[in-house]
């Protein structure tokens, strides 16, 4: 059998594509997410469902342990699990701010801290943080989301220097505009509606799951010499 896989926001979008790739390439999973139902109906051979809460570091790492008890340690984590609230910041809801920080950094800082010290002793894995163009790039009424992504490029560049050593490889991985869930999470429906207006001037479509999924999985089949720092991927005709 393959090495156990670990997903973060496996239930919709990028997560549950990048959870079907590993799974059909032959990996076992420990799926990571909130809404249970949605993993199980998955339906993926030699997987784990655990309703878990990555702001939960206990329950994070009680989840490793259950599925690294009866499928080996883990190889890969890829942490998917994102929340994107745009607002103004004179209006928003200083509760969605924490909301973002909450599971966009600490969810991230949980899913290493649950798996780092395991592969650096086996001197073997890897480690992909799941980004966005917007940790790259300011774009309006996503101040603090911005905020967040670009934290999570500083805690993987961070991340991949202690790595280095130790065999074991961190990659960033940064979306453009991606068909998901994302989006729904907004609470102002006049930012929804001019974020959806500008997707529809993207000529060919914006990004698909599985895009990014092929950019996971192309990194994480490279010779054990090769570390794919960064990924970049957008819509064609995105222009930020």
């Amino acid at each position: 059998m393959l090495p156990l896989v670990v997903i973060t926001g496996a239930t919709s979008g990028i997560g549950a594509q990048v959870a079907k790739d590993f799974s059909a390439a032959g990996h076992p999973l420990l799926l990571l997410g909130r809404r249970t139902d949605r993993m199980t109906s998955l339906n993926l051979p030699d997987s784990l469902c655990e309703g878990v809460d990555v702001t939960d570091l206990d329950a994070f790492k009680g989840a490793v342990a259950k599925a690294e008890k009866e499928y080996g340690p883990v190889h890969c984590l890829v942490n998917c699990a994102g929340v994107m609230l745009l607002g103004q910041m004179d209006t928003q809801d200083v509760g969605e701010w924490n909301a973002m920080i909450d599971v966009n950094v600490k969810g991230v800082l949980n899913g290493i801290h649950a798996v780092v010290k395991g592969m650096k002793q086996r001197k073997d894995g890897h480690i992909f943080n799941i980004s966005s163009m917007a940790g790259l790039k300011l774009f309006d009424n996503h101040a603090v989301y911005c905020g967040t992504k670009y934290a999570v490029h500083a805690i993987t560049e961070g991340l991949r220097q202690e790595c280095a050593s130790s065999d074991v490889k961190v990659t960033v991985i940064s979306p453009g505009a991606v068909e998901t869930e994302l989006l729904s999470h907004t609470t102002d429906d006049d930012v929804k509606a001019g974020y959806g207006d500008w997707k529809k001037t993207m000529d060919h479509g914006v990004l698909l799951p599985e895009d990014v999924s092929n950019a996971i999985m192309f990194a994480y089949k490279t010779p054990k010499r090769c570390c794919i720092r960064d990924i970049q991927l957008a819509p064609i005709s995105q222009r930020p």
